[in-house]
């Protein structure tokens, strides 16, 4: 049985889960509609009602403490219930489209050609796929289901290794020609093509000592467009070795270097309930990836 006088204000909880999802006071007042001061004030009133520390306000942005991250985790996982039931209820939660975030790479290469079989395995399902480099927040309400490529530590998110994969350096054998890999570092004096929103270039010749020439030109396209730049001969490019392996196979693009600091692509969730066409997907996506 609750005992529900002894528990915090709703609203004070609130806020404290509110910061714990965005990081900050103003992107929290934003989520729930009222100033950045309201937010840090509920949570002072918080910690003073519970005798705890709950933010860490020592650095230049605020981090909650491990009792103020308990805490907020607790009230998210509770409230993400009451939505669950509410939308379910109400018929709301079966119509709204699950929103699944990738790299443009992976929804161009992997998804796309793979989404009939969705809609025809799950017809009435949708799906809203969102292409875009940018780590989207994964959790109720939006980003239900990320697909991420990386080593797989993303902290408070489940992480499970779907396809691996290393970075694969690529060009067109008359941009680069001869045989075998190279050294990295004889390559920082080409043009170069990386996924926009990234600077994987850069990051790829620093981590082997050189830098980028930028006289030859960076240029960020969509990653779905990445390949057909790099087969006409535009640049030196940067990109997942699965969705390159069927030109390099072909002689359409010699492999030039072969990254394996980062694992491959990962389905990203959030701990806690997901819904029937979030589960339905997981399970899709899965099986696509066993192939």
């Amino acid at each position: 049985m609750v005992d529900w006088l002894a528990l915090p204000p709703l609203t004070a909880l609130r806020a404290l889960a509110a910061l714990s999802e965005t990081g900050s006071t103003v992107a929290a007042g934003a989520r729930l509609n009222v100033s950045h001061a309201a937010v840090s004030q509920q949570v002072k009133l918080l910690e003073e009602r519970l005798g705890l520390s709950l933010v860490d306000r020592s650095g230049r942005q605020l981090a909650l403490s491990a009792e103020g991250r308990q805490i907020a985790d607790a009230v998210i996982e509770g409230l993400s219930g009451v939505e669950t039931v509410i939308a379910r209820l109400t018929g709301q939660e079966a119509a709204r489209p699950l929103t699944v975030s990738c790299t443009p790479a992976f929804a161009g290469a992997f998804l796309l050609p793979r989404l009939a079989d969705f809609q025809k395995t799950h017809p009435g399902q949708s799906l809203m796929i969102d292409p875009t480099a940018t780590l989207k927040e994964v959790g109720p309400g939006g980003v239900e289901v990320a697909l991420r490529y990386g080593g797989g530590d993303w902290p408070g998110l489940e992480a499970e290794l779907l396809i691996l994969t290393p970075v694969a350096i690529v060009a067109a054998p008359g941009l680069v020609p001869g045989d075998g890999p190279v050294n990295p570092a004889d390559l920082s004096g080409y043009p170069w093509l990386q996924e926009l929103g990234t600077s994987e270039a850069s990051d790829f010749l620093s981590w082997h000592g050189a830098r980028l020439d930028l006289s030859q030109g960076v240029t960020s396209l969509p990653g779905n467009m990445v390949l057909d730049a790099a087969r006409d001969g535009r640049g030196i490019a940067v990109i997942a070795r699965a969705f390159a392996e069927a030109d390099i196979a072909a002689g359409r693009l010699r492999l030039l270097y072969e990254d394996r600091r980062k694992k491959g692509y990962y389905l990203v969730t959030r701990p806690g309930h997901l819904r029937p066409v979030a589960r339905d997907f997981i399970r899709w996506v899965r099986a696509q990836a066993r192939g």
